[in-house]
């Protein structure tokens, strides 16, 4: 199998008006093989709030910036989103023989 890849992101709503539980809620649809992630809201200031997601990828099946371009930054997603950005990633590396 392929290795995970463990991070986050943070995603921007467009304004203080848009809807974060729709936004999460748009967020969370984006079901892929190889994704599993969490997320949760982190006040930014002047009423704004930012969804920070943590996720962990299997890079053989999925790739992080076809997941932010093609996902979340597009239809139906980018109606709440104006931007995502990639906060770390560390890739696990197990070795292929047992001790």
């Amino acid at each position: 199998g392929g290795r995970e890849v463990v991070g986050s992101a943070d995603v921007k709503p467009w304004d203080d008006e848009t809807d974060m539980a729709k936004l999460e809620e748009a967020v969370r649809g984006v079901a892929m093989e190889g994704l599993t992630w969490g997320t949760k809201l982190v006040p930014v200031g002047y009423g704004m709030s930012k969804m920070q997601i943590m996720l962990t990828i299997v890079d053989d099946l999925l790739s992080v910036d076809d997941l932010i371009e093609d996902h979340l930054c597009a239809e139906p997603v980018d109606e709440f989103v104006q931007s995502c950005d990639i906060a770390s990633f560390n890739k696990i590396c197990t070795p292929s023989v047992s001790f």
